[in-house]
């Protein structure tokens, strides 16, 4: 909900708002095991329980996603903007009915380029993995800081959200890129 939208509800000023949301999100933050988090992303403010917690909530409470397409997005994040072709390199024939999955649920957005698709994280995806920013660059700065504090390679990363699934995934590096593309960084 954005700022203006508390702002009428509650029938107070948007700097009175601006500011009680951020000693909020703050106070949350200082508490220690706290299974909430109060996040803006682009202006509107989301309340939800801490990503890491919830495997642990009943069933009927959890998101749609199921765990075998954490890996095939835990990769478009992290190499973003990247072709399909190449995550099928990276998880085999199975990354083509995830990343129709992945964009059915509108968490990533996957445009045509020549023969392929290029794929990125959409304003869902960053608010569903609780990711402070939604353009795609940031997700992806911000999704690799997360994995580099875990001492994480992609491929681990996204090995690592689906234990059950037993399967193999090559790491990307930018050598595997065709003549004359190159990744873009920050």
């Amino acid at each position: 909900m954005s700022t203006a939208e508390l702002s009428e509800i509650v029938n107070k000023p948007n700097n009175v708002v601006e500011d009680s949301l951020n000693n909020l999100r703050n106070t949350i933050k200082r508490r220690k095991d706290c299974a909430l988090q109060l996040t803006n992303v682009s202006g509107r403010w989301i309340l939800e329980v801490r990503p890491g917690l919830s495997p642990h909530l009943p069933e009927k409470f959890r998101a749609d996603i199921p765990q075998k397409l954490l890996p095939a997005a835990a990769l478009i994040a992290y190499h973003q903007p990247m072709s399909q072709a190449q995550l099928v390199d990276m998880l085999g024939q199975r990354a083509y009915d995830h990343v129709r999955d992945l964009s059915n649920r509108g968490l990533i957005d996957r445009r045509r380029d020549g023969l392929t698709r290029r794929l990125t994280t959409t304003r869902r995806f960053a608010e569903y993995f609780g990711c402070p920013e939604v353009e795609f660059r940031k997700v992806r700065t911000w999704f690799r800081a997360e994995a580099s504090k875990m001492g994480l390679t992609s491929a681990q990363l996204a090995a690592s959200l689906a234990p059950d699934e037993q399967m193999t995934i090559s790491e990307f590096s930018e050598a595997d890129l065709p003549v004359g593309e190159v990744e873009i960084n920050d």
